[in-house]
């Protein structure tokens, strides 16, 4: 056993035991490598089509059309893994982050290094404000508090006594851990040595971390309906693909050119955008999201955000800023507002014995709140005598000051604690438990103060050695954070039930909600939790928006009743036993400041700032993301059709291909960044906050937006094929007419986006902003006058000149294009997203 006064130990032993037992962080068995990555995009049909089409070509001896097919397929690949590793990468910045340092002895000497290169056998250094870093005995120390709530739910800090004969970590909370520090725990008075007995997955938190795995994280809604939509679309495209083949086959005995036509409808139907547009909305969503303060730890989640209908929040550092500040003095009668200016003497006693009761040095919000407003020269002529801690059967602590009067003692604590201490009785008692009651209503958490005269002789051995004289109560407020009843309010405009979950006194908690703009609806506590049935439960939710005296495990079944009751949740917190209920809600919100490792594992999005505005802008951010992937899927339904319909028509009719694999790769390069970065850039509706939450069971596109869509794409088909067949019937030559025609259907695709970029009219879409579609628009003109002018891409995708008449041709197609939308949308009468949501 190494004892606290030893070297620590050596760099060669530390780095071999970091390479035996790993870093000191929880595994993420979520994460994706770049070759896991690159195996899933060469599993995708549109990849295995280009490479098919390759080969076909391989096989009639066209190399440069193989190579062409190739470089597309590659630039495909390249760009899918890009966007998935970059969405891979968001876990990482959340680790670079919150990735706290230590201070560890090795060899001798002090030095700080990052928490994840802790080993076994460790000596640390703790200090009052910092976090334990990995599981650790107390070998040395004077005056340790631990707050432990974040394992135990229990708020009182825990006091710590070092131990030299002590070798392996007890139960958190039990009667033996007396020198056990938990990882993740705050150290909120004193400091110490420790050594490190246990790091990541084999810490308190790694163990509670891996029972995580129990709970199953469901796919999303919308993960769910676009696998049912590529599936679809992915068998209708095989069975006519199989069927172009098969004819084609029999009838021109061609089997080749029968396996490059089929490949080449297979290609025009597959929504293979689908996955793409998925993946860059949750990424580009992500990075917008986190200047909000809000970290996407799981991609996805965003959408679901955006349609909750219920946001579970803690209160402290929440709602509130976990700033503690006297607010009243209670010394008899009604409690008066504190104000340090006006405060009588009696009153400025009662604070000014609180601040004696604190750490002359504090971190506690509470000791701080004292020390604030306690006189400048109040310790100055005192010595720090001895100091009696907290402990589980006395919440309360006093502190035994020499002066030149002689010693006495200051002690504050929880009024049925210092009430009891002062040996009241059952009449004084519970006048002073109605002044707190009182109080509470007012949002304020309430201490008792009370001092004594410490007589000669050998010290006491607690507190209630001593006999104390009870001064007053103290109410300390945590204020509300700013615009957060403003972020409230906004929440229930749009529909999402705001609920508070508490562990403070119901009066506390009550007082708070009402400030926050939280009302309206029934409290439930604790204990009437553990009085009801899980049903009983799911019942009474629908109409709870503050629960009070709540344990961190109850979190979950209030997830568990309100999923029950049909809502959305949003669930936040910090703590290790949050992480269940964080796991389970909907979307679970940890906090980045304050949450621990296990939190954080376990959530969906991470606050940076702690804050509740924080939470509603990104819950803005989700409903435009999800109106924009309306509009995206949308557009790749409609501009499928003119594509599908020009690669199976002129087969069908015994005509030339009019589009061959080359064609539809060089369009997909044009709809790719279309339908994800320039409908993601699209900005958000009007009243987008103003409507209810989508209904959960609602598709993301309904029946009627698919008949819509598909009319869209029916009208481009229609004027492409007009400018096609008029060309073929003027005696044009095949070239001239496929240049003509190529180039009516790349602007009739431009069409189509416009009048998918708002729920509202074409009209309306073309007045809205979007800089990114002009920066796209410009790349592919430049593309397109490219290939129509350069000789060699011209020969490639069997282009013939194309003179003024016929551009001029190509130009009135895609007006032509753009004005039967808008006469389409007016004569469904269009609505769209500023009443339902949905695009018809």
């Amino acid at each position: 056993m190494m004892a606290f006064e030893s070297q620590g130990l050596g760099e060669d032993e530390a780095l071999a035991r970091l390479q035996t037992d790993g870093p000191n962080q929880l595994p993420d068995p979520d994460r994706r490598g770049v070759l896991r990555i690159v195996g899933g995009v060469l599993r995708e049909p549109m990849f295995l089509l280009l490479l098919a089409g390759g080969g076909v070509y391989m096989a009639l001896g066209d190399l440069r059309e193989a190579l062409v097919l190739a470089a597309f397929a590659l630039f495909s690949v390249g760009i899918a893994v890009i966007q998935e590793y970059r969405s891979e990468r968001v876990l990482d910045a959340l680790r670079d982050l919150t990735n706290p340092s230590a201070t560890v002895v090795r060899d001798g000497v002090r030095r700080r290094i990052s928490s994840r290169d802790l080993v076994r056998g460790d000596l640390i250094s703790v200090s009052e404000g910092e976090r334990a870093p990995a599981d650790a005995i107390l070998r040395s120390g004077a005056d340790v508090e631990i707050d432990e709530s974040l394992l135990t739910g229990e708020s009182v800090p825990v006091v710590k006594h070092p131990s030299e004969g002590q070798s392996a970590l007890e139960a958190p909370g039990g009667p033996d851990s007396a020198a056990s520090l938990y990882s993740g725990t705050m150290l909120v008075r004193g400091q110490g040595l420790a050594e490190v007995v246990a790091t990541g997955p084999r810490s308190e938190i790694g163990r509670i971390g891996k029972s995580l795995r129990a709970i199953e994280t469901e796919p999303t809604r919308l993960s769910r309906e676009t696998r049912k939509l590529v599936a679809a679309a992915g068998f209708g495209a095989f069975l006519v693909c199989g069927l172009v083949v098969s004819i084609l086959g029999f009838v021109r005995r061609d089997w080749l050119q029968a396996m490059l036509g089929g490949i080449s409808v297979g290609m025009s139907m597959l929504p293979e955008e689908f996955p793409l547009v998925l993946t860059v909305f949750m990424v580009m969503g992500a990075w917008r999201i986190s200047k909000a303060k809000v970290l996407t730890r799981r991609a996805t989640a965003i959408e679901t955000l955006g349609s909750a209908s219920v946001l579970c929040t803690d209160k402290t550092g929440t709602l509130t800023e976990n700033r503690m500040a006297v607010a009243s003095v209670w010394i008899g009668g009604e409690a008066s507002p504190w104000r340090s200016d006006a405060a009588s003497q009696a009153e400025r006693r009662v604070v000014d014995l609180g601040a004696l009761a604190s750490a002359p040095h504090p971190f506690d919000p509470m000791e701080l709140a004292f020390h604030a407003e306690a006189g400048p020269a109040l310790q100055a002529e005192r010595s720090l005598v001895r100091t009696y801690g907290v402990s589980a059967g006395c919440p309360a602590m006093g502190q035994v000051w020499r002066s030149p009067e002689g010693e006495r003692i200051a002690v504050k604590g929880a009024p049925e604690a210092v009430a009891g201490l002062c040996r009241f009785g059952d009449a004084e008692r519970e006048r002073v438990l109605q002044a707190v009651e009182q109080m509470a209503t007012k949002g304020a958490r309430v201490l008792a103060v009370a001092e004594a005269k410490v007589e000669p002789g050998p010290p006491q051995g607690d507190l209630a050695g001593f006999t104390l004289r009870f001064v007053g109560l103290v109410g300390l407020a945590d204020p509300l954070r700013p615009g957060v009843a403003a972020a409230v309010a906004e929440c229930q405009g749009a529909g999402v039930r705001v609920v508070m979950i508490t562990g403070d006194h119901p009066s506390t908690a009550r007082a708070i909600a009402t400030e926050a703009g939280i009302a309206g609806g029934g409290l439930l506590t604790g204990s009437d939790l553990t009085l009801m049935s899980d049903a009983a439960l799911a019942e009474q939710a629908r109409g709870v928006s503050v629960y009070a005296r709540i344990l961190p495990e109850q979190k979950l079944r209030i997830v568990r009743a309100l999923k029950a009751a049909g809502e959305v949740v949003a669930m936040t917190g910090d703590g290790v036993n949050d992480a269940p209920a964080l796991k389970a809600a909907d979307i679970g919100v940890a906090m980045g400041s304050r949450g621990t490792d296990v939190a954080r594992a376990a959530a969906d999005l991470v606050l940076l700032d702690d804050q509740f505005a924080s939470i509603v802008a990104a819950m803005r951010h989700g409903r435009r993301i999800y109106d924009n992937l309306q509009k995206a899927m949308g557009f790749v339904i409609a501009v499928h059709v003119p594509v599908a319909g020009l690669a199976i028509l002129p087969l069908m009719l015994g005509m030339p291909m009019f589009l061959a694999p080359a064609h539809i790769a060089f369009l997909e390069m044009i709809i790719d960044p279309v339908c994800s970065l320039v409908f993601e850039a699209e900005p958000e509706e009007q009243g987008l906050m103003r409507r209810p939450p989508r209904d959960p069971a609602q598709p993301l596109l309904s029946r009627r937006a698919l008949a819509a869509r598909g009319a869209e794409g029916v009208c481009a088909l229609v004027v492409v094929a007009g400018v096609y067949a008029a060309g073929v019937s003027l005696g044009l030559d095949d070239g001239s007419v496929r240049a003509s025609a190529f180039l009516t259907l790349v602007f009739s695709v431009f069409s189509l986006v416009i009048a998918n970029r708002t729920f509202g009219s074409v009209g309306q879409a073309a007045l809205r902003m979007n800089r990114l579609l002009g920066s796209v628009g410009a790349v592919v003109l430049a593309a397109v006058v490219a290939v129509m002018t350069a000789p060699a891409l011209r020969e490639l995708f069997r282009f013939g000149p194309l003179n003024w008449q016929g551009l001029a041709v190509a130009i009135a197609g895609g007006l032509v294009s753009l004005g039967l939308l808008d006469l389409l949308r007016r004569a469904t009468r269009f609505r769209g997203a500023r009443t339902s949501g949905v695009a018809a």
